[in-house]
């Protein structure tokens, strides 16, 4: 080897598998990936390791932590060994002999997926695609689908920068809602004309501390601040929901989250203004890299099904 760091020496299979690994985020992802058993994956990666005379993975009681030398190897090999994957899958001429397709790494917010994305996928899974699903915040995802971790986010943001593209899936209707027993004590009049000052003894019920959609909510609809904390905070919109079934104050959530309590008489909208505040989602993927037929076949599932998602509001 000419000097420490170098990949000349390297065993390509070795870098095919240590991408495998980073992207998958644990040895055993890695080695499903790649078709080998777990001590092989080991073996080459501890190869690799002393060749480049530097860790690439600190092991974790679950998976791997990739390390600055992990980030800057993947940098450099990644879209090289992407398009020798996409020519070798071109060529293959025996269908029998190809590795059986990985599992799509799907990421995107815990209730949309629970809610739409899976019952949608529900029929692909029978045709004999596998999903691993990651939940998360945005920008988290985003940053694994970039790394090569995830295959598709589903995004509740416009993803940013030219190695990622997106396109629109659906927009999510906010609704400000509680239990029926809870509207009778509030001032509706009052509420419709613009004073939200009619909900200041309703608790709030809040996924996060900083009311985030709440605090969109006010500012679209009622063109103010929201001054005020919430009475209780759950990081889960669907637990959200069942507290507010349960009669403890109000909220605001997304149409398709709660729209068969709304029609079972559940619970009830407070207000129904004209111009209701709106979120996009949208479906992201990585620019470039090998052809992987699960993965289109997801994405145009979620595709088609979100053309259903908006005849019916979300």
């Amino acid at each position: 080897m000419a000097h420490s760091g170098s990949t000349s020496s390297v065993d390509l299979a070795q870098l095919r598998t240590f991408l495998a690994v980073y992207r998958a985020g644990s040895i055993t992802a890695g080695a499903a990936r790649v078709g080998l058993s777990q001590p092989t994956v080991s073996t080459q990666l501890q190869a690799l390791e002393r060749n480049l005379e530097r860790p690439l993975f600190e092991r974790l009681p679950r998976g791997v932590a990739p390390t600055a030398a992990a980030h800057d190897l993947a940098a450099r090999v990644a879209d090289p060994l992407d398009a020798l994957e996409s020519v070798a899958g071109a060529q293959s001429s025996d269908p029998g002999s190809a590795m059986p397709e990985p599992p799509v790494l799907l990421g995107g917010p815990a209730e949309m997926l629970a809610t739409l994305v899976l019952p949608a996928l529900a029929p692909l899974v029978g045709r004999g695609v596998r999903l691993t699903v990651t939940t998360g915040l945005t920008d988290d995802l985003l940053i694994d689908l970039r790394a090569g971790k995830l295959d598709l986010v589903i995004a509740t943001t416009r993803p940013r920068g030219r190695s990622v593209i997106a396109e629109p899936l659906a927009d999510e209707e906010f609704l400000l809602v509680c239990a029926p027993e809870v509207a009778t004590r509030v001032d509706l009049g009052r509420l419709r004309t613009g004073d939200p000052s009619a909900l200041d003894d309703i608790p709030i019920v809040s996924y996060a501390t900083d009311l985030p959609i709440l605090r969109r909510y006010w500012r679209h609809v009622f063109d103010t601040r929201l001054e005020a904390d919430a009475a209780v905070v759950i990081g889960d919109l669907r637990a959200v929901l069942a507290t507010l079934k349960a009669g403890v104050g109000f909220s605001v959530l997304p149409r398709y989250l709660c729209a068969r309590d709304l029609a079972a008489g559940e619970i009830v909208t407070l207000l129904d203004p004209r111009d209701p505040p709106i979120n996009t989602g949208f479906l992201a993927r990585r620019v470039g890299g090998p052809p992987r037929p699960h993965v289109e076949l997801v994405h145009a599932q979620l595709s088609t099904a979100a053309q259903t998602w908006r005849v019916c509001g979300l």
